[in-house]
């Protein structure tokens, strides 16, 4: 991260329960420690990151999380001396700082009923004002809907600060923009896109104060057009970047260009454009096969950073030149691992419907599809959130025992658009299972391993995929993980930010439409008694106050219940941890061991 001269660097040395944020002056400068995560709390048991900082680059606010809670602390550092100053703010949740004068604009709810903070309702979302060197008491309160009090809202600013963003959300999926003048104390917010069937977000604006934004109103796949704030309505955008048959997965700015982001079968292509859309060129990656990060940064600057991964390719950070429009390597961490000995593709596979679903495959050379592979087989399937390549140094160990990593992008994410999302959501959610399931009758038909020797594996989301594959297809998987999941699809509305995915899943309370989908597929009403079910290893944490640890306890309760047959069924609650953001490094190890152990255990291999 660039502030000024400053120059922000997060490192671990490899065993650090959690790592150091470094600060330099100039990017050859000298690393100097800014902030040690380890000492905020015994243990290592919280995380911190960097929010950004102020215009004048003397203050840089800082996140706080404690046992892995989604709830935070804002506390702010001077840059130049290092230190933290008087500045603290509670009860934020899903909040960054927007800087703006003397202080920043952040979101928070009110306090929680004491004994209620990890599991109560969370009401109110509210934005306020901050200003730097007084009293969260002091702060002013900018927004707030009480009509409307299940709404997230959050805040952003423009480079040269003519417009303050509101975003107004239900939940993960849709949501309005409003925007203001700052300047404007007083003045109220006015409605900039407010149609929830479709996402359009402003990247920046341009001198003469037109809005550059990315969404999806004509393209799923979405395009890039130039709106006038004053005049909104769609009939008057000028259309800047059009449509491709690759998502538009995301844009910034940065040294006076556009960076476009796109997913090409889930790997990621870059390109840049000029503010109007002209000299359109691509930025090579490495590899075409991967995933890439970072691009940004200020109108005046002249280099940006960006990392690229992927199965094979631990992360390398690159330097780009803006005016060269050339990367040269920056920094490549040190692994033990020789990529040469693996080799990884992408396969297409038929799902129950017909459907042709992508689907890579990880695993040592030289492999014999003779079915007798141990397989690991994971997924998210939801949220619009794409499964893309990525290098893991633990998943090393899997494939340095023999054992193929598969990892299909299934309906539910948004690898081919907004189409593909929603084929995966509300009352399609089937899809989703099926998509999974038939990645699992792939690997088995292709040889690549038997139902004897494949675990599967997913978390949140994806530990709801786990859940219901697992009770409608317990024959098919020798062990599962469903982490951190939504297993009990009548109720999560009701805990913590449950409500915001109702979006995404429906709710059994508002039709029985509703009721009927979700009951159907809900992988704790589906469990059934005298079943032989996968060795299973739910996992959870006691501090995770987004998919309350509720839902794990009952599903393995009943799941040990109903289980009939040798196969362990066990459920591992991590203590002082959360939705898996911000563990130490020895919770990670150990989380990772007995997942390892259990897996090889049950499918009788030694690890």
């Amino acid at each position: 991260m660039k502030a000024g001269d400053y120059y922000f660097i997060f490192k671990n040395s490899g065993l650090e329960a959690q790592g150091k944020y470094f600060v330099r002056k100039g990017l050859e400068g000298t690393d100097e420690l800014f902030l040690d995560i380890n000492t905020i709390a015994e243990n290592g048991l919280a995380s911190a990151s960097l929010l950004g900082a102020d215009d004048q680059n003397r203050y840089m606010a800082v996140n706080v999380n404690q046992a892995g809670s989604d709830w935070s602390t804002i506390e702010v550092y001077d840059i130049a001396t290092k230190q933290k100053m008087s500045d603290k703010l509670e009860w934020v949740k899903f909040s960054g700082a927007a800087w703006y004068g003397d202080g920043f604009y952040y979101s928070r709810y009110p306090q929680p009923a004491k004994g209620m903070e990890l599991s109560g309702d969370n009401k109110n979302h509210m934005v306020y004002y901050h200003k730097i060197g007084t009293d969260q008491s002091a702060d002013e309160l900018v927004y707030s809907d009480p009509s409307r009090q299940d709404m997230y809202h959050n805040v952003y600013l423009t480079e040269d600060k003519k417009y303050l963003f509101l975003i107004a959300a239900p939940g993960t999926d849709t949501y309005e923009v409003w925007f203001k003048n700052p300047a404007e104390k007083n003045a109220k917010f006015k409605p900039l896109f407010t149609d929830m069937n479709h996402k359009s977000s402003p990247i920046e604006c341009t001198e003469d104060g037109m809005l550059i934004v990315r969404t999806d109103v004509g393209s799923a796949n979405s395009r890039l057009v130039l709106v006038d704030p004053n005049n909104p309505d769609p009939s008057n955008w000028k259309e800047i970047v059009p449509a491709t048959e690759n998502l538009l997965q995301g844009a910034s700015t940065g040294g006076g260009v556009i960076f476009l982001e796109y997913l090409d079968k889930a790997n990621t292509r870059i390109f840049r454009c000029n503010y109007d859309g002209s000299d359109l060129k691509e930025i090579p990656m490495p590899d075409k096969t991967g995933s890439a990060g970072g691009f940004g940064g200020k109108k005046d600057e002249k280099i940006c950073f960006y990392s690229f991964t992927s199965f094979t390719y631990p992360s390398v950070i690159f330097k780009y030149d803006i005016d060269a429009n050339q990367s040269t390597e920056y920094y490549r961490i040190n692994v033990k691992f020789n990529p040469a000995d693996y080799e990884s593709k992408q396969v297409m596979y038929k799902s129950k419907d017909g459907t042709d679903v992508p689907m890579f495959i990880v695993h040592k050379k030289g492999l014999k599809l003779d079915g007798k592979n141990p397989a690991w087989l994971y997924s998210y399937g939801g949220f619009s959130i794409p499964m893309q390549p990525g290098f893991s140094s633990s998943r090393i160990i899997l494939l340095e025992n023999g054992a193929v990593f598969a990892m299909p992008c299934i309906r539910g994410g948004n690898e081919f658009g907004e189409g593909w999302h929603k084929a995966g959501m509300l009352d399609k959610k089937q899809n989703v299972f099926d998509d999974f399931i038939a990645a699992a009758e792939f690997l088995i038909k292709e040889g690549y391993t038997s139902n004897e020797l494949l675990a599967i594996e997913g978390g949140s989301n994806g530990g709801l995929l786990v859940g219901a594959c697992m009770t409608q297809r317990p024959d098919l998987f020798k062990v599962a993980f469903p982490q951190v999941g939504v297993l009990d699809m009548l109720r999560f509305h009701k805990f913590t930010v449950g409500k915001g995915w109702i979006p995404e899943y429906g709710c059994a309370d508002s039709s029985k439409t509703h009721f009927d989908f979700l009951y159907k597929y809900s992988p704790y009403h589906n469990l059934k008694k005298g079943t032989k079910y996968p060795a299973t290893m739910v996992m959870t944490a006691d501090h995770d106050d987004r998919v309350v640890p509720a839902h794990s306890f009952k599903f393995a309760a009943r799941l040990q219940e109903y289980h009939q047959g040798e196969n362990p069924v066990l459920i591992r609650i991590e203590k002082s941890a959360g939705h898996g953001a911000g563990m130490s490094t020895d919770q990670v190890i150990e989380s990772i061991a007995d997942k390892y152990a259990f897996f090889f255990y049950n499918i009788g291999r030694d690890l």
